[in-house]
């Protein structure tokens, strides 16, 4: 149930993801959604969460939490490869 208000970024277009985090709040009804992104896509992360607070919901939302960490995995070469993560998590006010 946690995952229904999350939306993973990658490499869809960056107001794909935007438009994800205001139809959460807007239609869908949520309270929190969940911003999660790995490695290089951080960066969008904080970008789709910065749009979304002050151009689509403004004064509608907030960032309640940033959560960090990082995962390891083997790479396609068999190597333990650590990639950083990041959950910005926001909330309505």
């Amino acid at each position: 149930m946690e995952d229904e208000h999350s939306i993973y970024i990658g490499q869809k277009p960056f107001m794909n993801y935007v438009t994800s985090v205001v139809v959460q709040f807007t239609t869908k009804g949520a309270e929190e959604v969940t911003i999660k992104a790995r490695g290089k896509f951080i960066a969008r992360a904080v970008d789709v969460a910065e749009v979304a607070q002050n151009r689509f919901l403004k004064d509608k939302i907030t960032v309640k939490d940033i959560r960090i960490s990082s995962e390891e995995f083997k790479n396609q070469e068999d190597r333990e490869v650590r990639v950083s993560t990041i959950e910005i998590i926001l909330s309505k006010i």
